[in-house]
């Protein structure tokens, strides 16, 4: 098996071949033997140095970001653009630069314009990983929930998974059945009409609006969290009403013909897209999904800096 990468950039899933995936997955595995001993840290990146740019507010994604880097032994900056000089109207080539003088190998950012991470890593000479581009891709995000499907299941291959709910805002999505379909799952999403868009079918993927039909054909369901910053109007009546159509009890859970693993990517909203009971059930895997976030990103982080060239 090739120990590398074919990109030098993990701006998207898209851009990654199975081999990629597998690759990352392999020395994620390694990484997650190093999370679990007395000691964490490994000396891998000691002189390597990685900027976190945040342009949206996150606090799971940044946190887990920064563990994976400090696990690594990386140097890490920290720079939060939604308190600082970007409202003065600095762009992000700017910021950039300034941080770039600073001598970083590595940034790791989210931004609210989808193509930014790409933009960005056609113009400076770091690495970079894209930690979320608007309702674009959180490529991350779908490595991490398709190495805890891996986990759970032994593979991904064959399996059926649907995603449910707000397909239309979720970046995660999109990088969710990018991942899957690499990796050979059967992928259907289930939500109400309005939040599922228009062009999925050329995704290759299944479209069912009913959520019981949907359990009972998947192995796993992934909930997304209903992302009520990103929706300007109104696409359902009330969140009473979505979570009536669409939120996963445990009452359904127990009523399906084969027990299923529950995914959600975070910060859920309990009573919304799962009750509590689900999320805290032994089908749920959400706690392993955290945990396998911190191997991943450093699996990835580690894989791209073998890539920067030392002076």
């Amino acid at each position: 098996m090739n120990n590398n990468l074919s990109v030098e950039h993990l701006t998207g899933i898209k851009d990654l071949t199975r081999q990629d995936i597998e690759l990352i997955f392999k020395t994620a595995d390694n990484f997650k033997d190093v999370i679990n001993r007395p000691i964490k840290k490994v000396p891998s990146l000691r002189d390597i140095t990685i900027a976190n740019l945040f342009f949206e507010n996150s606090t799971r994604t940044r946190l887990s970001f920064e563990l994976a880097e400090k696990r690594l032994s990386a140097d890490v900056v920290n720079f939060s653009a939604a308190s600082s000089s970007v409202k003065k109207g600095e762009t992000l080539i700017d910021t950039v630069n300034n941080i770039l003088s600073m001598k970083v190998d590595m940034v790791v950012m989210r931004h609210p314009n989808p193509g930014a991470a790409k933009f960005l890593s056609e113009r400076i000479g770091a690495k970079v990983i894209n930690a979320g581009d608007g309702t674009h891709e959180h490529p991350t995000q779908a490595l991490l929930d398709a190495f805890s499907i891996r986990e759970a299941l032994g593979e991904v291959e064959g399996k059926k998974v649907v995603i449910v709910g707000d397909i239309l805002h979720s970046r995660v999505a999109l990088s969710n059945i990018y991942c899957l379909q690499k990796l050979g799952a059967e992928v259907m999403v289930c939500g109400p009409t309005t939040l599922i868009p228009k062009y999925i079918h050329e995704l290759g993927v299944k479209v069912e609006h009913n959520l019981r039909k949907a359990l009972e054909w998947c192995d796993v369901a992934n909930m997304l969290r209903i992302q009520l910053e990103r929706q300007d109007i109104k696409y359902f009546p009330s969140l009473r009403e979505y979570s009536m159509q669409y939120g996963l009890t445990k009452e359904i859970l127990d009523s399906l013909p084969k027990e299923i693993k529950v995914m959600h990517p975070g910060p859920i909203n309990r009573g919304v897209e799962i009750t509590s009971d689900v999320a805290d059930s032994k089908q749920s895997i959400i706690l392993q999904q955290v945990e396998n976030g911190v191997a991943v990103r450093m699996a990835v982080i580690y894989l791209l800096a073998a890539k920067i060239e030392r002076h």
